[in-house]
């Protein structure tokens, strides 16, 4: 190890999302580790302190024995450049969201996604070492023919930071005995929100009209789906009870977690959805169609779907909503299935990973 440096590299790292949170627990552990290392981006939110992360131009000189880990996540030429770097190469993936979903609404999302796509393939002989945060997205890679060692590593969530104080305004706003179910996650095409709305039509219609959907996300990029969303919302003569919060503080986010008695996940593509566990850890029953990462990541808890009918998920909601006894059971489940992602665990896990970089 002496000597030896291992530095991150990925397109964009912000403030609080999975993938970020991910690369600065890595960064962490090789500095405790005693490594010489850094992160290194195209692109740095402005919210992450000065000095923790800097540019990609300012990568240090690496020597063959030196290792890059590249967080693999989107298109960009980032991802070509990597192998022209004198060192050896882990890939971190963190999975692409196909274009079929994006195209509809955002074509150059979905170019940079297909991009992405092809870039990941042309690059399956580049890597000594591929990590991926679910075993679904270990299965994408040795479809595209990766034949190098691979080893699951899930998403690092720090769920000490759920613990925090809720925004008492939002709380105050919705305090009435309305029934809320949630879905937190960006507007996106993939995370099929239309699903979710067409979930809460029959249980707001035929089961329950004293209730409310909130959607939780960013619909930065994809303006035009939130549009037809809400059109949609509209046709169906529920708009007034469906709230679009948009972009929102964690504090806020806190707040939706806490108001509702249901999580609803009707999503098509998740390479692992973080918000299955955070709505897990804030006490709230989970009812989900299980598709791509989404049973992996729930393992046996919660309500699986295996198929998408929505009016059997309204009825799922229904019973968890008032079947006190099925709500409590699902509740400690749900519980108990966090201990799988504790903190430790995955720390652990990713220094065996590093300790077998060693030279």
């Amino acid at each position: 190890m002496a000597g030896q440096k291992i530095v991150q590299m990925l397109p964009t790292i912000t403030f609080g999302d999975g993938v970020s949170n991910d690369a600065l627990m890595m960064d962490r552990i090789l500095r405790e580790m005693g490594y010489k290392t850094g992160i290194y981006a195209q692109n740095i939110g402005s919210r992450l302190p000065v000095g923790v992360v800097q540019k990609v131009e300012k990568l240090p000189k690496l020597s063959r024995e030196d290792v890059v880990l590249y967080h693999f996540s989107t298109g960009t030429e980032l991802n070509r450049s990597v192998a022209n770097l004198p060192c050896r190469k882990v890939m971190v993936y963190h999975n692409i969201t196909p274009k079929r979903f994006l195209l509809p609404y955002n074509a150059d999302a979905a170019v940079l996604c297909d991009s992405g796509r092809k870039d990941l393939a042309a690059t399956k002989d580049m890597f000594e070492l591929c990590i991926a945060d679910s075993d679904y997205n270990r299965q994408e890679l040795l479809e595209l023919g990766y034949s190098c060692r691979t080893e699951v590593l899930p998403i690092v969530i720090p769920f000490e930071d759920y613990e925090k104080e809720p925004d008492r305004h939002t709380l105050e706003k919705y305090k009435d005995d309305k029934t809320n179910l949630l879905f937190v996650g960006r507007i996106a095409p993939n995370k099929c929100q239309e699903d979710v709305i067409g979930t809460f039509y029959y249980y707001h219609t035929y089961i329950n009209p004293e209730s409310r959907l909130f959607l939780v996300g960013s619909e930065e990029g994809m303006e035009r789906y939130r549009k037809r969303l809400e059109e949609y919302a509209e046709k169906l003569g529920i708009k007034d009870s469906v709230v679009f919060t948009g972009k929102i503080k964690f504090a806020e986010i806190l707040a939706y977690y806490r108001l509702a008695d249901a999580f609803v996940c009707m999503s098509e593509h998740e390479g692992f959805c973080i918000p299955l566990l955070e709505a897990m850890k804030m006490e709230v029953p989970v009812v989900a169609y299980d598709a791509a990462a989404v049973g992996e990541t729930m393992g046996d808890v919660g309500i699986r779907l295996k198929e998408k009918d929505l009016q059997v998920a309204a009825e799922w909601v229904h019973q968890l909503c008032s079947n006190e006894k099925l709500r409590e059971k699902v509740i400690t489940d749900q519980k108990k299935r966090l201990d799988f992602f504790a903190a430790q665990r995955t720390e652990q896990q990713f220094r065996q990973i590093v300790e077998s970089l060693a030279v």
